[in-house]
């Protein structure tokens, strides 16, 4: 085989996109707060670009305006002119007031975000349980295994390894019994049931001398769990010499037990959902409202006249305002075009999920996202962009814009109902059932094509059942 080195031509064609409109396509995908942010950042990076007013509806452009940037042919000129002519209409004076207050408020968010965001104090569980520990006069090495069992715990205050793992993954590992000593201390601090090694022991844990039946309920959970999680009751109530009335009133006192003792003190960010849209009821139509009112509305900046007018004898100069120019007006064309896209897209849903706005989920209808593009006009692809990771108000509360789309189970009258209409009718189904003689899945599936002309399968009503996190027949069972 011969090798060489040598000059070739050849001719391609590529589809790229344009880096402004793969901007578009980022700020029509983001929720509100990450756009807030995109803002803000923008704010920060680009000169040209300030806070301004009036609130009311800032992102909008008149349809003079939106041609204009749509014919634009790049020349340098024609954009200063027509900042020009922008700011013309903008007092200089209003300009200065405005600048300012939009400074004095940056500040207040500033001191007001750094408060909210200061961590609450006493919320980490293993500083909670170290402080506990401090106070304790306890040895050396039986403090040093406290304190690795303490940092081995999950959030929930269970101990998910055994003590050899958490002796391996010390320094200095110790003895078994030094450590066994040591999870004995841990599991007397507060809150009660930390340090547990599986459910049974954690419950146990938490029945104190003190407790109302602590002898009942500790023979009870150490000789019956695995009944308990049975159901079978019957065969507890004969061996612990008890009736069925007071083998429940023992259970009921078990519910009060924690499962996850250390969920108070987690010291995970709380994830708060801040609506994109609002669905409001307004003399008999359903109104949609987009959540504006905390993005900082955007504008070109006062300063850009002085700035052209220098421009005009530097080239370096003039380039460098072309560009940030030109990358504010696209920033303001996408965001406009995102609060457009993303309120004909939500009106659209309204309109074809009008019966669950009305009635709740049991009537909310299948509805794929290909429907709404082809009503609007747009790709497919546009309106999942638009729905991702955004939600809406509503008089049925706050949910997903991606909970409107589901798909369906043709019932025997021709019409289809959502998969999640179906589910709550699996679940209505066994909230009235007789609880001493629960339906089996099998039963259950013959009452959904009995009652709403359903046609579907045991193994569909089991994975919807498991889904909503019901028990299987046996478990439900209760014993008179």
């Amino acid at each position: 085989m011969r090798l060489e080195l040598g000059l070739n031509l050849k001719l391609s064609q590529q589809l790229r996109l344009a880096p402004q409109i793969i901007q578009s396509i980022e700020i029509l995908q983001l929720p509100a707060m990450d756009l807030k942010e995109l803002i803000e950042n923008e704010l920060q990076e680009n000169e040209v670009l300030e806070v301004i007013e009036p609130a009311a509806d800032a992102f909008s452009q008149t349809d003079e305006a939106r041609v204009d940037t749509k014919e634009d042919d790049g020349s340098f000129e024609d954009d200063a002119e027509r900042v020009l002519e922008r700011l013309d209409d903008m007092a200089s004076s209003e300009r200065s007031s405005y600048s300012s207050r939009a400074a004095a408020q940056e500040a207040s968010d500033r001191k007001l975000e750094a408060m909210q965001n200061a961590p609450a104090f006493d919320t980490n569980l293993p500083d909670h349980l170290m402080r506990q520990l401090d106070e304790m006069d306890l040895a050396p090495e039986v403090v040093i295994a406290a304190e690795a069992i303490i940092f081995n715990l999950a959030d929930t205050g269970i101990l998910p390894c055994t003590l050899e793992a958490v002796s391996d993954g010390m320094d200095v590992p110790l003895p078994l019994e030094a450590l066994e000593r040591a999870l004995r201390v841990v599991q007397s601090l507060e809150p009660p049931g930390v340090g547990a090694r599986d459910l049974r022991e954690c419950l146990l844990l938490q029945i104190r001398p003190d407790t109302e039946d602590a002898t009942l309920k500790l023979t009870l959970l150490r000789d019956h769990y695995d009944d308990i999680k049975r159901n079978k009751l019957p065969r507890i109530a004969k061996a612990m010499g008890l009736d069925m009335t007071r083998l429940y009133e023992l259970m009921h006192g078990l519910a009060d037990l924690s499962t996850r003792p250390g969920s108070s003190y987690s010291s995970g960010p709380v994830r708060y959902i801040r609506p994109d849209v609002v669905i409001e009821w307004e003399e008999g139509v359903y109104v949609v409202r987009l959540v504006n009112d905390y993005l900082p509305r955007v504008g070109l900046s006062g300063n850009v006249r002085r700035m052209l007018e220098k421009a005009r004898s530097d080239p370096k100069l003039k380039e460098y305002l072309k560009k940030k120019i030109d990358s504010a007006k696209w920033l303001i064309e996408a965001i406009a075009q995102r609060q457009s896209t993303l309120e004909r897209v939500v009106k659209e849903i309204v309109l074809r999920q009008r019966d669950y706005l009305d009635f709740g989920v049991n009537h909310l209808r299948p509805l794929k996202m290909q429907e709404i593009a082809d009503v609007l006009g747009i790709h497919v692809s546009t309106v999942s962009r638009a729905i991702s990771d955004k939600h809406a108000q509503t008089p049925r509360g706050i949910v997903a814009l991606k909970f409107f789309f589901t798909g369906g189970t043709e019932n025997e009258d021709g019409g289809i109902e959502s998969r999640l209409s179906v589910k709550e009718r699996v679940r209505e189904l066994i909230e009235d059932e007789d609880k001493h003689s629960p339906m089996s899945d099998d039963e259950v599936a013959e009452k959904l094509k009995d009652r709403y002309g359903l046609e579907i399968a045991r193994r569909t009503v089991t994975k919807y059942r498991k889904a909503l996190n019901i028990p299987s027949s046996r478990q439900r069972r209760v014993w008179a």
